[in-house]
């Protein structure tokens, strides 16, 4: 994309622009180091204990700190290792070595607060910055790809503009909202969109129900939670510059005939030779840009501002977007350190070119023998119709794939600003009370144009009418109020913490949409200038439509208990009280209780060498919500009376006071253990998921209307995850650690709406009664179901008769007769997925390989179903071309020719990196480092990509496995990264 930068630029060198300075009555330095191996620790925290006065430690260990008169020790704390606590004598250099092997200490974000590691009794995972994903990443989320166990991440293809798709631990719901719940900096239903991956100091997912709970009716599918990047008070300010420039390319595309192969199988020749792939790819480069400073203002204050800047281009030609993001995070402490403030806000600006992914579907099928552009035309051609461009005219579904892309625009601009502001006040040692206050707005403006010259949506070949455009707009506006408090004790050998509070949240979401078209020619882009269409002329042909929902209220009163015995049993439990206006008003408000506890054997049974054996259980009931508003209401349509005038309402769909929320029960079995350089972590758990939210089939005598929304439902999720990290190596010389995380899981349909159904519809051309997927009570989901294909008869398929009675039953009309001849023929979720991470140090060097693989799902390959056929009918489009393909099938039906095993195994990343010291100069550190996204796959799927869709059409969760026709094409990236510190 080529958008103007000057404004993201001028506030950047502003930024650049700023001074601040700081006090100190003494400076100390001094290195962090490893105690053994003596690399020097990047990023390890210095504080000096009893003040807001720290430091962190820069590219070679180094630090400075001011001391406040009075202070007597530092503490250095650093992931991975032991705390130490240091006194300062009488010199100004203090060097530091830190013991790792023990993790038990470490801090761990959780639901409205913290935890030691070793004190949770839920399954929770905290990943911080150095384990994340590198590269160029467009999402937040695929920072976290495949690092935890249970957490699926998948954003199939290469489209810079697709959300990832988020699971933790599967399918959590039908009705509501699959996505876990995402919270910020403790801001609840934070977007993901608005936080550039270079803010980010680390995330925990909260997997199970227990550790959940809390967050009541959002944390059913689980919760993730960001904690950016901070300031350190008292530091000097310290600046750091990141930059990637990357390029990528495609792969995977769909295999297809040639255009001498075309015509040798009867294909129709236009005399031209295309490679219309080519011709709508391309290898484009990409760059971002972040920079930051933080540091502090006086011995109270600390701050860190950003500003980040990235432009991402799409294999697909015209697709990409130009971001800006900035963000501020300060802190203060003041009444004697007593009152600590935090204010955030950030602000993020983005501008998308979407693209249409039909451009990549109709580059694999168009004939590859017409030419681009109609002034190659074989026979006489009116391209000036067609803005230059040829089209096949008079066939279905055809349409010149660079002419898509092209003369179409789909532009999205998206904004998103928010800020929150935390009090926390010690009223007295053993007592905080905590405010909060929230607020996050969100515009999205999408615009779509068809000039009069495109055969596309634009409608080039009526006479009359011509081009098209679409206007689109939303502003979503989210507000948070919270108050807290937590209390510490501590008697004989017990600690207790308790926290209580209340939270209230509202949001409002209003949006429209306005077409018009019959534009005159493609002189001007006449999406600017719409009182020039001739459907303001003619009735019956604008389009026009408005939403706005109640102010949807979710107010909560919640507590929490933590108790310590002996430093080795641990009890955890929660309860949270939630009313929400989107619900029936009889059935407002749910209860969603959790309790956990979790023992160190370690502690009474010494065996040698381990330095923690955990066992742990947990129990939980979250809720979950609908995830659009005034689904317990009447909905009632307007009528206008063309003869009269008259306007009415007619009931369209029954209220429903008594719908409730949808509720998961979890029960969660842990045993961690940490022994040295190896650690360990298994996970068994048992979900049971009832009363989802659903549309039904009513008494019209009862209700009045034949529609109403009800609870209905059970689903039963039964899983294991394992996760494992080993220190191969670890000398003065070389370290190596290795760690692996693996998940499986089962989910079956327990009761349902229906006994069985079918679903995920094939579609056109010709198969539009073929259902591919079977929901069915008792069974799991995500099973595809269809005939068994033996051979080829007379150029049609044969199929097998699998129940054996004599008779052949193929018809989709009898998909659900108990005598049909269909069965599963596969499922479209894995058995198995893994993450192998492998990091490898070497003085200077650093070396990350991160290896991903998913096994046991099926896909459905859908332009094989479709174009691999050789069927005389469509001689004028491309066939796909695979070592699938059977000689002498002509007739294009579903069955289990098109279902594909797509295991896979891949490097997913691989960064070398050099750490160099720049001496002398005003910079602190340099870090160069090469990435490899995607660099290979192992895998027998044809199709564009192996790994599992997980929704079907954006929408539907039950229909797990389909790889549709409009997937964007995968890519493989290039980068080369750099990181300045000064």
């Amino acid at each position: 994309m080529k958008l103007n930068f000057n404004l993201k630029y001028a506030l950047l060198l502003l930024f650049v622009a700023m001074g601040t300075f700081a006090m100190a009555q003494r400076t100390v330095t001094g290195t962090v180091t490893d105690a053994e191996t003596k690399e020097p620790l990047i990023g390890a925290s210095v504080a000096v204990v009893g003040t807001g006065t720290g430091a962190i430690t820069d590219f070679d260990g180094k630090y400075s700190v001011e001391v406040p008169e009075g202070a007597t020790q530092i503490q250095i704390t650093y992931t991975g290792y032991s705390t130490m606590i240091q006194d300062i004598g009488a010199s100004n250099v203090m060097d530091v070595e830190l013991s790792a092997g023990t993790l038990l200490d470490e801090i761990v974000v959780t639901g409205y607060g913290t935890q030691k590691e070793k004190e949770i009794t839920s399954s929770v995972v905290e990943v911080s910055a150095k384990d994340f994903n590198q590269g160029v990443i467009a999402d937040p989320a695929q920072l976290l790809q495949g690092k935890v166990a249970g957490l699926q991440v998948y954003n199939r293809g290469g489209d810079p503009n697709q959300q990832a798709v988020i699971r933790l631990r599967g399918l959590s719901t039908v009705g509501a909202n699959v996505q876990p719940l995402v919270v910020i900096d403790g801001v609840i239903g934070a977007s993901l969109q608005n936080v550039d991956p270079n803010d980010i100091e680390s995330i925990s997912v909260l997997k199970d129900g227990s550790a959940a709970a809390i967050y009541g009716s959002r944390g059913s599918s689980g919760v993730i939670i960001v904690t950016t990047k901070k300031g350190t008070a008292s530091q000097d300010v310290k600046w750091s510059y990141n930059a990637q420039f990357s390029t990528e390319s495609a792969v995977n595309a769909t295999q297809r005939l040639s255009p001498t192969e075309f015509v040798a199988a009867g294909g129709t020749d236009l005399g031209s030779q295309t490679d219309w792939i080519d011709e709508v790819t391309e290898n484009p480069f990409s760059h971002n840009h972040g920079l930051s400073a933080s540091g502090g203002i006086g011995s109270n204050s600390s701050f860190r501002i950003s500003a980040n800047i990235r432009e991402k281009n799409g294999i697909l030609i015209n697709t990409g977007y130009d971001q800006f993001n900035t963000r501020l995070n300060f802190s203060s402490r003041a009444f004697n350190d007593k009152l600590k403030i935090d204010f955030n806000t950030s602000y993020t600006h983005r501008d998308q070119e979407n693209g249409y992914t039909e451009a990549l579907r109709y580059a694999v099928l168009y004939n590859p023998t017409a030419p681009v552009l109609g002034v190659n035309s074989p026979f006489p051609f009116n391209s000036d119709q067609f803005g230059g461009y040829f089209e096949t005219l008079g066939l279905f579904d055809s349409f010149n794939p660079v002419s898509i892309a092209e003369q179409n625009r789909n532009l999205t601009e998206r904004r998103e600003f928010n800020y929150n502001v935390n009090l926390a006040y010690d009223l007295m040692p053993s007592l905080t009370v905590n405010f909060r206050v929230a607020q996050q707005r969100t515009d999205i403006n999408n615009n779509q144009y068809a000039p009069t010259t495109a055969n596309f949506r634009g409608n080039a070949t009526s006479p009359t009418r011509k081009g098209l455009a679409e206007f689109y707009e939303s502003d979503f506006t989210f507000n948070l109020y919270e108050g807290f408090a937590t209390y510490l004790t501590s008697f004989g050998q017990s600690d207790l913490r308790v926290t209580a509070g209340y939270s209230y949240q509202e949001d409002d979401f209003f949006d429209k949409f306005f077409s018009i078209g019959d534009f005159p020619n493609n002189d001007l882009d006449f999406s600017k200038l719409i009182e020039a269409s001739q459907d303001l002329n003619n009735a019956g042909f604008i389009g026009a439509g408005s939403n706005a929902s109640p102010t949807n209220k979710i107010i909560a009163f919640f507590g929490r208990a933590n108790f310590t015995f002996d430093n080795a049993i641990f009890v955890n439990a929660s309860l949270r009280r939630e009313g929400s206006t989107k619900l029936g008003v009889d059935n407002k408000w749910g209860l969603f209780p959790a309790f956990g506890v979790g023992v160190d054997l370690n502690r009474y049974l010494d065996i040698g060498g381990v330095d923690l054996f955990k066992v742990r259980l947990g129990y939980g009931v979250t809720g979950a919500l609908p995830g659009q508003s005034g689904l317990a209401q009447e909905v009632r349509n307007i009528v206008n009376d063309g003869a009269t005038g008259a306007v009415s309402t007619e009931l369209a769909r029954a209220a429903n006071p008594d719908l409730q929320w949808e509720e998961k029960a979890e029960i969660n079995l842990g045993v961690e253990i940490t022994a040295g350089k190896l650690s360990a972590t298994l996970d068994l758990y048992n979900r049971d998921i009832s009363d989802f939210i659903l549309e039904r089939t009513v008494d019209v005598a009862v209700f009045g209307v034949d529609r109403r929304f009800e609870n209905a439902g059970k689903l039963n999720t039964q899983g294991l995850e394992l996760a494992l990290n080993y220190d191969v190596v670890r000398n003065s010389n070389v370290n190596y650690n290795t760690g692996i995380v693996l998940s499986t899981y089962k989910t079956v349909l327990e009761e349902y709406v229906l006994d069985a159904e079918t679903r995920a519809n094939l579609g056109s051309p010709g198969q539009n009664g073929t259902n591919m997927l079977l929901v069915k009570v008792g069974e799991e989901i995500g099973n595809i179901w269809g005939p068994v294909f033996t051979g080829v008869e007379e150029g049609n398929p044969v199929f097998a008769d699998v129940n054996g009675d004599g008779q052949l039953i193929t018809a989709q009309d009898r998909a659900l007769d108990p005598d049909v001849d269909f069965e599963v023929l596969g499922n479209g979720l894995p058995d198995l997925e893994l993450g192998w991470t492998n990091q490898v140090t070497i003085g200077d060097w650093s070396i990350n390989a991160f290896f991903r693989g998913a096994f046991g799902h099926s896909l459905v390959n859908t332009f094989r179903a479709f174009y691999e056929p050789r069927l005389s009918t469509q001689s004028s489009y491309n066939f796909v071309n695979t070592d699938k393909a059977v000689d002498g099938l002509t007739t294009a039906r579903f069955s289990s020719l098109y279902v594909e095993k797509a295991d896979f195994f891949k490097l997913d990343n691989l960064t070398i990196s050099r750490r160099i010291a720049l001496e002398n100069s005003a910079f602190t550190g340099m870090n160069v480092s090469l990435i490899f996204q995607n660099p290979f796959v192992i895998t027998n799927y044809t199709g564009i990509d192996p790994e599992p869709n997980l929704v079907d059409q954006g929408s539907d969760v039950l229909s797990p496995g389909i790889e549709r026709r409009n997937n964007y094409f995968s890519s493989r990236s290039f980068i080369l990264g750099v990181n300045l510190n000064f």
